[in-house]
């Protein structure tokens, strides 16, 4: 009696066996990070800074100088303030802002990278180590257009993080992430490169790393290491509907980083190559009208007068389909190489023009400083004296064409400012400012420069094709 039953059991044993089998194969499959947590974490570091607040600031219950920064980081700096004292005299009232944020270390000496958001307009910095130990940090040079910030602490053998390559990164890879989400020192999350190359709106010089490895407020510097244990890029933002994470998650590659390191480093400020050509995308409309096979290159749809592109004879029209060899796919993929080139470089750019390609040679100028009154930057903006808030572009022969104007501008941001409480939004069109028509940009930001203080202004906007006029004030 009893045989008959064990027979009847072999197949439920098997079944079992096999099972484990299975477990056993998907947890040899899954990597095992603990290796690779242990050697780069003591070189992950935790960011704080203090920022001394004016009484205003107090009295409105506002924090200044964060609107650029994501939502979450912001709304958590400010749920995370210190409360007022009542007691403290109206003369003396000040109060001091306190940021969390991550960074590493990338040289035993004590040079540590992390981002420009998080130590932005910071009156101290301290660093504080994995073993506890705290060190005052010296800013030694910021780039707000990338997003990163080289600082400088005082030490001897400090633990480093080995740098790589994210040139070398593929989609699909596992990657992972240590920093303080929340001020939570030195937490780890894993995920896996979900695409490569990503621009983001105002992020023309970063190529974007995107992840969906789990990234909060507080991981903001830190360092994305890949399964080797090398860094491969300093994560910088994330997307977000709800404040928290989505599962879309962008870093710096750490190649953009460490070159803006390197010359804050010599120079204290970092210099790009710069064509002087505001471009836009090609559609696939676009793309059949110039002869191309599919939507690809970057159309120029202006050459700004005595720049680099104007000299080397560029043309509107031209469609920009690779430069010095790399392909332009998207329009957004020119500006990431002609930012990295240094003045003077030579640029070979293939274009198509009368439905014929032909190779233009330019010599590439140097991107001007964000602080000028007019800066026509490559992703087809020319910035105001921001006296409005707005930076806006010329524009192009087809919107002409269609909106029938003989000039104006186009909006591509709005900023902090008159444009944003009078609700203007990218994409409406001004033709009319002070009861003058617009030409161009230039001649918007000339007029911008001289409009009237504490009287009504009038501006012409076509939204979606229909025309209004709305007036604002500017302040004194």
């Amino acid at each position: 009696m009893l045989i008959p039953r064990l027979k009847s059991c072999l197949p439920l044993f098997a079944a079992v066996l096999m099972l484990g089998q299975v477990f056993t194969a998907q947890a040899e499959a899954l990597p095992d990070f603990t290796g690779l947590v242990e050697q780069a974490s003591p070189a992950v570091v935790n960011i704080s800074t203090k920022q001394k607040l004016p009484d205003r600031s107090i009295a409105s219950r506002q924090m200044p100088d964060l609107e650029g920064l994501p939502p979450a980081i912001r709304e958590f700096f400010e749920r995370n303030m210190p409360p007022q004292s009542p007691r403290t005299p109206r003369g003396d009232r000040q109060r001091e802002a306190q940021s969390l944020g991550s960074g590493f270390i990338i040289s035993a000496d004590g040079y540590v990278m992390t981002n420009n958001h998080v130590i932005a307009d910071a009156d101290e910095i301290l660093v504080r180590l994995s073993d506890r130990s705290e060190f005052p940090a010296k800013l030694v040079g910021t780039d707000p257009r990338t997003d990163v910030a080289l600082l400088k602490i005082e030490g001897k053998d400090l633990p480093i993080v080995k740098l790589g390559d994210s040139e070398k990164l593929k989609v699909g890879e596992w990657v992972v992430a240590i920093g303080s989400p929340f001020g939570f020192d030195h937490s780890v999350t894993k995920g896996i490169v979900s695409a490569k190359g990503r621009t983001l709106p105002n992020d023309t010089y970063v190529p974007f790393i995107q992840t969906d490895v789990a990234i909060n407020p507080g991981n903001s510097g830190g360092p994305l290491f890949n399964m080797n244990g090398e860094v491969v890029g300093i994560n910088s933002q994330i997307f977000t509907r709800s404040g928290g994470f989505m599962g879309l998650s962008f870093a710096i590659p750490i190649d953009v980083a460490l070159d803006v390191s390197n010359q804050l480093k010599k120079e204290g400020k970092v210099s790009r190559g710069w064509l002087g050509v505001v471009i836009q995308e090609v559609n696939k409309d676009l793309a059949e009208s110039f002869g191309l096979d599919k939507p690809a290159g970057a159309l120029v749809a202006q050459v700004l007068e005595d720049g680099p592109a104007a000299k080397g004879g560029l043309q509107v029209g031209d469609v920009i389909l690779s430069m010095n060899g790399q392909p332009i796919v998207m329009s957004a993929d020119l500006p990431h190489l002609v930012g990295g080139l240094k003045e003077g470089s030579k640029a070979s750019l293939e274009v198509i023009r009368d439905g014929k390609r032909k190779t233009v040679d330019v010599t590439v100028g140097m991107l001007p400083d964000e602080d000028e009154d007019i800066a026509a930057s490559a992703d087809g903006s020319a910035r105001s004296s921001n006296r409005l808030g707005v930076a806006v572009a010329d524009l192009t022969a087809e919107q002409k064409k269609t909106l029938d104007l003989k000039g104006g501008v186009v909006i591509k941001e709005v900023q902090d400012g008159p444009a944003a409480m009078i609700g203007l939004q990218p994409g409406d069109v001004i033709t009319h400012l002070n009861n003058q028509a617009i030409g161009d940009a230039k001649e918007f930001t000339e007029i911008a420069k001289g409009l009237p203080k504490n009287r009504s202004v009038s501006m012409r906007v076509l939204r979606q094709g229909r025309a209004s006029f709305i007036t604002f004030k500017l302040a004194e």
